[in-house]
């Protein structure tokens, strides 16, 4: 199993430049307050590498909000195939089981990784499939997203904003009578930088600090417009473009900025070797496997084609 052991060379050199088999349990702590809607339990399985994941059944929601932004509009509905998510922002501990950089401004083994370009993102989710021997999703040359490998990947804005909702159609997730101070590290909660990752309530579906801590990089290239134009089924973004989707705000952005429809961009960093953001993270998703498919749509596998 040599190749498990070998790091991207991309992502060390970029952190260098920028720094100078499952087991299975079920989710019971989601927040209380959450409506009925999202009251589904979800599956949560422990990877390889000890990393909590929720699977999610596909699904279909109203994407956007009217009386957002001009770029959350026009509201539409999205379809997305299922998928495993991360339960946790990517922490620096993490990073060091695979023995790598870590560029951090806010240091502790259970706080978000920071300070990583949309790049050295995507090249963290290829060193962590190696490590669980599952078939990385990017090219480290054009980085370009292999969708149907089984490794992990950074999400869609569609795949990050159905996680984040969970269920729900509002502009956060919890009920009205909760206040974003229980469910985010934020401009008027945070101590001037991000913190351990769960500290605060998680979302009905068991994910926690999708709004606030750090910004999440998607997937997807950013278009104002692209709402306009998006297909119905699985929307990857535009093919091409400078910037990157984050969603969810991050530890200094104000309460208008925390809601699940916000939409925000920054560059890539693939050419920018001093790219230093302390309030951008990320987390992974991946492809369900046939028998958690299975489990979640209530079939058995071994009819399935």
């Amino acid at each position: 199993m040599g190749g498990v052991q070998l790091k991207s060379i991309g992502l060390l050199a970029s952190l260098s430049l920028a720094f100078a088999g499952c087991k299975v349990r079920t989710e019971s702590d989601a927040a209380s307050s959450a409506p009925a809607a999202a009251s589904a339990t979800p599956e949560i399985v422990s990877t390889p590498s000890n990393v909590e994941m929720v699977l999610l059944p596909g699904g279909s929601f109203e994407m956007g909000n009217a009386k957002g932004d001009d770029s959350e509009t026009p509201v539409h509905t999205v379809s997305v195939s299922g998928f495993a998510i991360d339960v946790y922002e990517v922490t620096q501990n993490q990073l060091a089981a695979l023995e790598l950089p870590n560029p951090s401004q806010f240091k502790g083994d259970k706080r978000p990784v920071e300070q990583m370009r949309w790049t050295d993102a995507a090249l963290f989710c290829n060193e962590r499939s190696i490590a669980d021997n599952l078939i990385p999703c990017y090219d480290e040359a054009t980085f370009a997203c292999n969708f149907a490998a089984n490794g992990y990947r950074l999400p869609t804005e569609a795949e990050w904003e159905y996680a984040a909702r969970a269920g729900t159609t509002g502009d956060v997730y919890f009920a009205s009578s909760d206040k974003l101070v229980s469910h985010a590290c934020y401009e008027g909660t945070s101590q001037k930088g991000t913190d351990p990752v769960g500290s605060r309530r998680a979302n009905a579906w068991g994910l926690y600090d999708v709004l606030g801590n750090v910004a999440e990089w998607c997937q997807d290239v950013y278009s104002p417009t692209y709402y306009a134009e998006s297909p119905k089924e699985n929307p990857v973004g535009p093919s091409e473009g400078p910037k990157r989707v984050l969603r969810g705000g991050s530890w200094k952005s104000p309460e208008s900025e925390c809601r699940v429809s916000a939409r925000g961009f920054d560059d890539s960093g693939i050419a920018d070797a001093c790219f230093a953001r302390n309030y951008v993270g990320f987390r992974c998703v991946r492809n369900l496997t046939a028998e958690e498919a299975a489990r979640l749509n209530g079939t058995d596998a071994s009819t399935e084609e």
